[in-house]
């Protein structure tokens, strides 16, 4: 439950493991339940007596969701996997950049995916058809992913030892960046096309990245879109993060987005020796 967006217990969360059968289709099947997540909004000035508690609440939630995410890092580090979260809002291009990751880093690290959407398995089975297992998390109503949910699908995946899995959180830039998952970095996927003052509207999602790969750079000479003061306004929010400009369909700075993850890989290998 997450009490910062609204999200309540109405929905169940299904994880489904997406992979060929003899008829090429993937088969749906749950392997398990990472808790009911759903999603009211309710009335912003409603005055019940059931709003004092939301603070309280909140911190309860985070708190359980950091001891689970504490579980999934131990797990990660065991077996040295990187486990590496991208957020976005929708339509930013995370799946036309995982199809494509896939697709190249494949050849330098196993890679395998756990796809975050409210319903359907329509990325999941993108995914897997670039080459990459995957496991599907439905969350119904619910707006992100949680440790819970992204350790069951751990559990299902079985990663190999020095590998990348990948978490596709659900498309929002508000509540993935309060949820910490047990991954290793965060990485915030932003789109050309959605305007240059998204690290000042949603500065807690940046405040969070590792890295931003800012994404569609191809498109920047057709849109009104100010590099400048996006480079400028993500150092403000975030003096340390490191921005690389791509376009995940034209291949741009694809290379040094893929050398990126293989110094995240070495040094998720040198953890898990110590």
């Amino acid at each position: 439950m997450c009490v910062t967006c609204g999200c309540g217990d109405e929905a169940g969360t299904r994880i489904t493991e997406v992979f060929e059968e003899s008829q090429g289709q993937p088969r749906q099947g749950d392997h398990g339940r990472a808790g009911g997540h759903g999603h009211t909004h309710g009335n912003a000035h409603d005055s019940s007596p059931e709003r004092t508690r939301t603070v309280p609440l909140e911190q309860q939630v985070l708190a359980k969701n950091d001891k689970l995410a504490m579980a999934n890092r131990v797990w990660l580090t065991e077996r040295a996997v990187l486990a590496v979260n991208l957020m976005s809002s929708p339509g930013a291009g995370k799946t036309t950049l995982l199809e494509r990751t896939v697709r190249e880093l494949g050849q330098r690290a196993p890679v395998s995916v756990i796809e975050g959407d409210q319903e359907t398995l329509f990325d999941a089975d993108r995914i897997r058809a670039a080459g990459s297992r995957v496991v599907q998390i439905n969350t119904g109503r619910g707006c992100h992913l949680d440790a819970e949910m992204v350790g069951s699908a751990l559990r299902t995946l079985d990663p190999p030892s020095a590998s990348v899995v990948f978490i596709e959180n659900v498309g929002n830039l508000v509540c993935p960046a309060l949820f910490d998952l047990g991954e290793d970095s965060k990485v915030v996927i932003m789109s050309v096309t959605e305007g240059a003052d998204k690290p000042l509207k949603y500065p807690h999602m940046f405040r969070a990245a590792d890295l931003v790969l800012l994404n569609k750079v191809d498109l920047l000479p057709y849109v009104d879109f100010d590099l400048v003061r996006f480079l400028a306004d993500a150092g403000r929010v975030n003096p340390h993060v490191e921005v690389l400009q791509i376009s995940a369909t034209k291949g741009t700075g694809m290379r040094a987005w893929h050398d990126w993850l293989c110094r995240q890989v070495a040094g998720a290998a040198d953890t898990a020796a110590r």
